[in-house]
């Protein structure tokens, strides 16, 4: 006789426990009791005929079994999760859930203005924001619509090619007024603080074939974060890198060795079969025609 299937239930308390490691912190983030967590996993341990945690001293580990698990688990979250947003809306009017995917600076310093105006005449809408600069698969839905700093190569993607944004050396006037302004790249390294990634990246990589003289600037202020490497710079912790449309709308900021300039490719990427969806589809048009304007500010007149 053929077992019956786990509720899915099962398997989101279990994500929830490889995430969090322990069954009361997983019970917190769910919204269920302790006991109850540890009956969804029980019961799906039995359903699957495996143990998928094991008790250690730093909380419950996961077996081979539940890596074996997770993705597939995984996948299971983001359908469900896409078919609720596609339920959530109406054909005939612009409601319901749409996930928008972007990377963390754009998606915190960028977007929220633009989906501020979409929002106010869309009232029925509701938006989902992931900013991370993690790639999220649109195929898989786990986002519908996202901002990327690649071409997609995925053919059943319907992509927007928003342009170029250009990247420069910039410092806050009170650190400035603190070490003065570098003149050469040479200063730049011997005498200033700096401000960039704990690990090298594709980023840090492509900056130092563009420009080697920078290998082995050493970085006073370290983080993988975008937000926090900005936050840094605007406290006037050092010098480093910012999007130009972003600096122009900052008086405190100061473009350094404007020799020493990076750019990254912009693209909207949203899933074709997702075009014919209302909320979708203006969400689409609205980051289309405020990415289009933010872009434009790569080459706005304004102060060095």
């Amino acid at each position: 006789m053929t077992a019956p299937e786990p509720s899915w239930d099962f398997y989101r308390t279990f994500l929830a426990v490889l995430e969090h490691g322990s069954l009361s912190a997983a019970a917190r983030d769910l919204g269920l009791t302790q006991p109850t967590v540890g009956r969804h996993v029980d019961a799906l341990e039995q359903s699957v005929g495996a143990e998928l945690f094991t008790r250690s001293q730093q909380g419950l580990l996961p077996t081979d079994a539940a890596l074996v698990l997770k993705p597939y688990a995984e996948t299971l979250a983001s359908t469900t999760a896409a078919l609720l947003r596609a339920a959530s809306g109406s054909r005939d009017k612009v409601s319901g859930t749409v996930r928008i995917s972007a990377s963390e600076v754009i998606g915190t310093e960028v977007l929220p203005q633009i989906l501020a105006t979409l929002q106010a005449q869309y009232p029925e809408l509701i938006v989902e924001l992931s900013p991370s600069d993690a790639v999220e698969d649109l195929l898989q839905r786990e986002a519908d619509i996202a901002v990327r700093m690649v071409a997609p190569a995925q053919e059943a993607l319907l992509a927007r090619h928003i342009g170029t944004i250009s990247l420069g050396l910039y410092a806050h006037r009170s650190y400035i007024e603190r070490h003065g302004k570098p003149e050469t790249i040479e200063e730049l390294r011997r005498r200033h603080k700096m401000i960039g990634f704990d690990r090298q990246t594709a980023y840090i990589r492509t900056m130092l074939k563009r420009y080697p003289m920078l290998d082995g600037v050493s970085f006073s202020f370290r983080s993988d974060h975008s937000t926090a490497l900005h936050n840094a710079l605007r406290a006037g912790i050092g010098i480093g890198f910012y999007q130009t449309p972003l600096a122009r709308r900052d008086v405190s900021l100061v473009r350094l060795l404007p020799e020493i300039e990076l750019s990254i490719e912009t693209w909207i990427v949203m899933h074709e079969n997702l075009k014919t969806s209302p909320r979708c589809r203006v969400t689409f048009d609205a980051l289309v025609a405020g990415l289009l304007d933010y872009v434009k500010e790569n080459d706005a007149g304004g102060r060095p």
